[in-house]
């Protein structure tokens, strides 16, 4: 199936068709790439979406800006036909691993670099140069980093293991799942920001961790789309608190400052607008600690779970009431 018949974007799909006349040698390193003019024109795409075609190759390490030359093919990003024979020589014990078990190297990898250094850090070039392989050779296993962001979530969901059958009670089954998500993205602070829930990606761990918590909900006398519903809000709510722990650590690495230093300079002014008598209310609070992100996640849960069992007519604490079957 071609990236047209897969739905994806315009510029994804002509980025593939460059990428792949990289990849055969028609283009080689030095050579020139079609500008985004002559991408607009022959494609028949807007000015903006040709810009978009050059820097996904720009961000993927394939193509380069050169004083007087335009945009070019990278140096080492093409001639991956003659690849093969020059790495079975040095790496004979690379070649004899089978694909999926390369798969997954590949993707532990990746996970690791967006792990100590955030997602801006992960390019497909960078990647490639971590792993010591020829910049193309990632393309045999992912289309591209949409691609390979959408692998990373599924493999470190994979890495979660919901117990069966959880324990007693709807309450305490939807605690431990938002929790653990919320440790998950906790460790792997580029995962929230890659989570869509208007354009959802198919990932299968991801939807075990859907199918184990609509199961939480058996014996509730619901209908499936209202499970659905509290399902995907209850992980909507993990991920939204887990983004803001994303942005942080990014600032703190833009920066150089933690959040308590940054809070810290920001107290003369702080306390200059709670003490000039227009918020009496929030002036009553100590101003001396960053927010707490991990208070707030438990104030969060407790609430909005307590705010369900309203709507199932259940005021149990531990959510055992109400007719559930044990599971």
């Amino acid at each position: 199936m071609s990236s047209a018949q897969r739905g994806e974007p315009p510029y994804r799909v002509i980025a593939a068709e460059i990428r792949s006349r990289i990849a055969s040698g028609d283009l080689a390193p030095g050579e020139r790439v079609p500008s985004i003019r002559a991408i607009a024109r022959r494609w028949g795409v807007a000015i903006a979406t040709a810009t978009k075609v050059t820097a996904v190759l720009r961000e993927e390490g394939l193509v380069e800006a050169r004083v007087g030359s335009g945009t070019v093919v990278s140096p080492g990003a093409g001639g991956e036909r003659a690849a093969p024979a020059r790495r079975s020589a040095a790496a004979p014990a690379r070649q004899s691993e089978a694909p999926e078990r390369e798969r997954v190297r590949i993707l532990r990898a990746a996970v690791d670099l967006a792990d100590a250094e955030g997602l801006q850090a992960l390019t497909m070039r960078r990647l490639a140069a971590e792993l010591d392989l020829g910049p193309m050779t990632l393309y045999r296993y992912v289309t591209g980093k949409e691609e390979l962001l959408t692998q990373m979530a599924d493999l470190v969901f994979g890495d979660l293991t919901l117990p069966e059958p959880g324990p007693r009670g709807w309450r305490a089954k939807l605690e431990l799942v938002a929790r653990e998500q919320w440790r998950l993205c906790r460790r792997h602070l580029w995962l929230p920001p890659v989570i869509s829930f208007t354009r959802p990606a198919l990932v299968p761990h991801m939807l075990v961790h859907t199918e184990w918590t609509l199961r939480a909900l058996d014996g509730l006398d619901l209908s499936m789309d209202v499970r659905l519903q509290e399902a995907l809000t209850l992980h909507a709510f993990v991920v939204t608190i887990a983004v803001s722990k994303a942005d942080e650590a990014q600032a703190e690495r833009n920066s150089g400052m933690s959040l308590n230093r940054w809070s810290e300079a920001q107290r003369s002014r702080r306390r200059a607008l709670l003490t000039s008598g227009r918020f009496p209310l929030l002036a009553t609070f100590s101003d001396d600690a960053a927010p707490d992100l991990d208070a707030l996640f438990e104030y969060g849960l407790a609430r909005h779970l307590d705010g369900f069992a309203v709507l199932l007519g259940d005021r149990g604490r531990d959510g055992s009431a109400g007719g559930e079957q044990d599971h």
